[in-house]
């Protein structure tokens, strides 16, 4: 690149950033205070979400005893997976029919990063409800393995593997996690609230002054 069209390539930088500067003057200062808040609010609610954004993953792996099944999964207390499971009749030696049935489900759910309770419900068509909860930490872009055992005689839940991270570290993110979106969810409906505000204020005034006719000028003689 030749130092002429480096210059040409300045030079129109400055011309636009001149043309900008001026627009900017030209801009009422309400104008820029909303258009500043409605920034603000765009970067915290970005925020926010680049905080909650679920980059880890629930590896459930169940393995059951009934013919069918309602499975159901909460994280947090919110309902992340609920389904149908089923099962089929065990063969002794492959060939020979038993009282006993088996039936599996592996399935992923998408979490955020952070400490959370899983809880799972199992309801049997011919049995009683069963249900359990277990805490785990979830750490970005891993995956966390849960065996989930359902049998007539109880549930139970264990996790597969070791953490590989310290807990403290997993607790101390997910609660300034936590405590930051909520920060940036009262800010951002706090700037929302005021910009929401100003437009009630502001836009019936101006309104009425587009759609006031011009004064008419004097009449000349007759």
């Amino acid at each position: 690149m030749n130092r002429e069209h480096i210059a040409q390539l300045r030079a129109k930088a400055a011309l636009h950033y001149q043309q900008g500067r001026q627009w900017v003057a030209r801009v009422p200062v309400k104008a820029r205070v909303v258009l500043a808040l409605f920034l603000a609010a765009a970067l915290l609610m970005a925020m926010y979400t680049a905080l909650t954004a679920r980059d880890s993953s629930l590896h459930l792996k169940l393995q059951h005893s009934f013919h069918k099944a309602q499975f159901s999964v909460w994280v947090d207390g919110d309902l992340a997976y609920s389904g149908n499971v089923s099962g089929s009749t065990r063969k002794k030696f492959g060939l020979i029919p038993t009282d006993s049935v088996q039936g599996s489900l592996s399935e992923i759910i998408p979490v955020r990063s952070g400490q959370h309770k899983v809880r799972v419900r199992i309801e049997p068509d011919d049995g009683t409800m069963q249900e359990d909860g277990i805490n785990g930490d979830f750490f970005p872009n891993r995956e966390r393995d849960l065996a989930v055992s359902a049998r007539q005689s109880g549930l139970s839940l264990s996790w597969l593997g070791p953490s590989s991270v310290p807990a403290e570290t997993s607790t101390s993110f997910g609660w300034f996690s936590r405590y930051a979106g909520s920060l940036f969810l009262t800010i951002a409906g706090s700037i929302m609230s005021a910009l929401t505000g100003y437009a009630i204020r502001e836009l019936p005034a101006r309104l009425r002054s587009t759609s006031e006719p011009a004064p008419k000028g004097e009449l000349g003689p007759q």
